[in-house]
């Protein structure tokens, strides 16, 4: 992630922040220029017709703007769960991200529209990185067949249980995962080291990104040699997965253990895996983050670069090991477990080799 300044004041604001808790401007995010800006109204006039009636124009003073008209995202205006604005000639009433979610939990619930705006924070998250990387998608109303979809749906009593997952470009995501609580009662079930919102959409996204990237193309012949035959029976590996549990042995060749049920899951892991690491070493990087240790045997560090812009793999990965010995050090400091959980065996480093040269290609407009 970035860091952003409000345009204002110049005082330092978040990806998530709607105002500036300095000067009081109303902020909101340009997924295109991939920047916060600032706003102040342009009259006091609402919008006079369409489905942002009642909705006021924006202006823009960050130059890169040049003084254009926005709207905010009618979930913005509205419902309180975004803070992207849209350009004041177009015509949709939701942003990019909005656009992409087709189902979202009753709000005559109140607890869901905490769970709702949870679920959009952590999705906006994800479509940061994908902007940077070249790889937004596509809403899928607006292309069925390569499109891609969010619904966010909620068990009902009697009802089937909603299943986090991806299908033919739509992934599903239960509400509970929005709720700490559930979500830190199944990671102890599951016996997982990790468990995050941000996690589950990084995951399913790879699932959605096999299909893009990797099915149908001459990418799957190399992608059969590290991570197996996606051909073999889904439904039966996850069944042996979940009877018999994994290898002893499983971290030699898998970044998690349930990367070791299915070559399709092993490589919608790594891809979140790597997506986790990207998203930490830009954040890192614009933050300006050094490690000069006075012992000089130890780690140093130095990010030269955005991760995006990194001169190869290898470099990219000597920056993560170093980042994340000093994560895991401050985190025990303070009696916390460590940030960073995994060990990467060199199967695991050349699957996230193999990831991180397709984004990257991706990245630099040579195929995707």
């Amino acid at each position: 992630m970035k860091t952003f300044h409000c345009d204002n004041c110049a005082r330092q604001v978040f990806f998530e922040n709607k105002r500036c808790e300095n000067c009081g401007w109303l902020l909101g995010y340009q997924p295109e220029l991939q920047v916060v800006s600032s706003f102040t109204p342009e009259d006091d006039e609402p919008v006079a017709d369409g489905d942002d009636a009642g909705a006021l124009r924006w202006r823009s003073i960050n130059p890169v703007n040049q003084g254009r008209s926005f709207r905010q995202c009618s979930n913005f205006s509205q419902q309180d769960v975004c803070n992207w604005m849209i350009d004041a000639g177009d015509d949709n009433a939701f942003c990019a991200s909005c656009r992409l979610t087709t189902v979202i939990p009753s709000l005559a619930v109140d607890q869901n529209r905490i769970l709702w705006r949870r679920l959009e924070v952590a999705k906006r998250r994800l479509l940061h990185t994908l902007w940077t990387l070249h790889l937004q998608p596509v809403p899928k109303p607006e292309d069925s067949q390569a499109g891609l979809a969010f619904e966010f749906l909620e068990d009902v009593p009697h009802g089937p249980r909603v299943l986090t997952g991806h299908a033919e470009g739509v992934i599903t995501i239960n509400i509970a995962e929005a709720d700490p609580a559930y979500r830190e009662k199944m990671r102890e079930q599951m016996a997982e080291p990790y468990r995050t919102l941000l996690g589950h959409f990084r995951h399913e996204s790879g699932h959605y990104y096999f299909d893009r990237l990797i099915a149908g193309t001459g990418r799957i012949d190399a992608f059969r040699q590290l991570f197996g035959d996606e051909t073999v029976n889904y439904a039966e590996s996850l069944q042996r997965h979940y009877d018999n549990g994994a290898a002893p042995d499983w971290n030699r060749q898998f970044v998690s253990v349930y990367a070791g049920s299915h070559p399709w899951e092993d490589w919608a892991e790594t891809w979140a895996h790597y997506l986790h690491m990207f998203d930490t070493l830009e954040t890192a990087y614009s933050c300006g983050v050094q490690l000069r240790p006075k012992n000089r045997s130890e780690q140093k560090l130095t990010i030269g670069a955005s991760p995006v812009d990194a001169a190869s793999f290898e470099e990219l990965i000597s920056e993560w090991f170093a980042l994340t010995y000093v994560l895991n050090s401050l985190n025990r400091s303070i009696g916390m477990p460590d940030s960073y959980p995994f060990t990467l065996s060199t199967p695991v480093l050349e699957k996230l080799k193999f990831v991180h040269g397709i984004v990257m290609q991706c990245a630099h407009g040579e195929g995707g």
